[in-house]
């Protein structure tokens, strides 16, 4: 069985230093999918949009710079709050995010909590599955044999 941790907050789009639109979202993490979060922005459009990237980066995020390319996250202070900002690109557009950092900070203990560092790829079972896949079966004799005698003959012959 797997667990989901959820969170809905309502992020900042930043359009501007001075001008943001509020944007409800939600925090998904799953521990079949152990090394991804994913956030999902409801803009008022028949589809949410939908982003998935790595765990890690985000954890990284709320605590110093890091990322390059689609995803860029960092903290920072706006207002005397304490917020983490995410850069998101892709090839229909740029985004720049504002996520109140006690919200996702509290939501990611309660990833690490359930799947903590480290132990991700023990949720894949990724072991058990090689095992299951490389277990000798009784048709592997078949194959192990040589199916071509050898040309020296036994005992003298």
């Amino acid at each position: 069985m797997h667990t989901v941790v959820k969170r809905e907050l309502e992020l900042k789009l930043v359009l501007s230093p001075e001008r943001s639109i509020p944007v409800p979202a939600r925090l998904s993490y799953r521990t079949d999918d152990p090394y991804a979060v994913h956030i999902t922005f409801h803009i008022g459009s028949d589809h949410p949009v939908n982003w998935t990237f790595a765990r890690e980066l985000l954890v990284e995020g709320v605590f110093r710079p890091c990322g390059h390319g689609d995803v860029r996250i960092w903290p920072t202070k706006v207002a005397g709050r304490s917020v983490v900002l995410m850069a998101l690109s892709s090839p229909g557009g740029d985004a720049l995010l504002e996520a109140p950092s006690a919200q996702v900070s509290a939501w990611l203990e309660r990833t690490l909590r359930a799947v903590p560092p480290g132990s991700e790829a023990e949720q894949l079972g990724i072991d058990e599955g090689l095992a299951e896949l490389l277990a000798p079966t009784p048709a592997d004799d078949l194959w192990l044999r040589d199916p071509w005698p050898s040309d020296e003959s036994k005992d003298g012959e």
